[in-house]
């Protein structure tokens, strides 16, 4: 397997992202390759400084760098030497036999979208593809999409995004029979937009997925489904909003608990470092861009060494539970059906 990684690409970059990679070298086969796009004489120093000799580890120089708060697809357009764009040109077809089967970055989510949309192309059978983010609940792990790619999506695109959510639910966070629910502003079949009760009767009409209705947002954290679909914008609010509370309220604790009696802080230490990491986003590496010809995994912006290696980590088992083929197949099927 050969998994590519934007050195460049992060608020935090590049030593956060070259750490995750060399932490995840033991998570990888002797034959598994991991292919490093960036600053040449950047990467070299890192791998220098870290003690790494390992032949997995292929370099690709770049010669330009996507900024954060740049224009997405004019940037993509004009920036070819750029990690970005290199990462996923590697990961088409064109590629041939150095085509990469995962592609990885923490830069700009909409610049990377674009080069994946672009280079890597759709999966057979798919409209468009949206972001999946697998956000930590109180009822476990829920699949949330779109959070980002497609801001105003049509119903047949919500409808996909149930397809590929339940099936990555399914093979990627191991749950048997995903209940897919489509965000509402309440339950009741009357409330919501023409376009939102278009999708809810396509969702509805697909026997392959366990579809439940609308869902509201407060029931999102008691577990009520396992795969939420929305629109890009509401999505991405809701994970930032979920991230930026979860900070807070983390925040809290450890001044409260200061606040009584500083000594108390090291009982609960572990207590909290527990509940840390079963809420946190790092843990999960990575959102996949479903529907793209291969795998496009986007980080978070903040992205530490843990986070590029767990990222690292689901690409493996993304590529190995072959989660397109199955997307591809059931996607067809249903187009067939309808």
């Amino acid at each position: 397997m050969r998994i590519g990684l934007d050195v460049m690409g992060g608020d935090l970059a590049p030593d956060p992202i070259l750490e995750g990679g060399f932490d995840a070298l033991s998570l990888l086969d002797a034959d598994d390759r991991l292919v490093f796009f960036g600053d040449e004489a950047v990467m070299q120093a890192g791998m220098q400084s870290a003690g790494i000799d390992d032949h997995r580890i292929e370099l690709v120089h770049s010669t330009e760098l996507i900024g954060m708060d740049e224009s997405p697809v004019e940037a993509v357009r004009t920036k070819n030497d750029s990690s970005m764009v290199q990462l996923c040109r590697m990961a088409s077809r064109k590629a041939g036999d150095q085509r990469l089967d995962a592609v990885i970055s923490a830069g700009n989510t909409g610049a990377f979208v674009a080069a994946a949309q672009m280079h890597m192309r759709r999966l057979p059978n798919v409209s468009r593809p949206g972001i999946a983010a697998v956000m930590p609940t109180f009822g476990g792990p829920v699949v949330f999409m779109d959070v980002g790619a497609n801001i105003d999506p049509k119903p047949s695109h919500l409808h996909q995004y149930g397809i590929m959510g339940s099936i990555y639910a399914r093979d990627l966070l191991g749950i048997e029979n995903p209940r897919v629910a489509l965000m509402n502003v309440g339950g009741e079949e009357a409330k919501g937009t023409e376009q939102l009760k278009a999708a809810r009767d396509l969702l509805r009409d697909t026997e392959h997925i366990n579809f439940i209705g609308y869902v509201e947002g407060r029931a999102v954290f008691d577990g009520a489904a396992d795969v939420v679909i929305t629109d890009g914008v509401t999505g991405n609010v809701v994970i930032k909003l979920s991230e930026g509370l979860s900070s807070g309220i983390f925040r809290m604790i450890k001044r409260e608990i200061d606040g009584i009696d500083p000594s108390l802080a090291g009982q609960f230490e572990p207590i909290v470092r527990k509940l840390y990491a079963a809420y946190d986003y790092h843990e999960y590496g990575g959102a996949p861009l479903l529907g793209v010809n291969g795998l496009c995994l986007i980080c978070h912006g903040s992205s530490q060494a843990r986070t590029i290696t767990n990222a690292i980590r689901r690409a493996h088992m993304y590529v190995n539970a072959r989660v397109n083929e199955s997307i591809s197949d059931l996607v067809g099927a249903v187009e067939v059906e309808s």
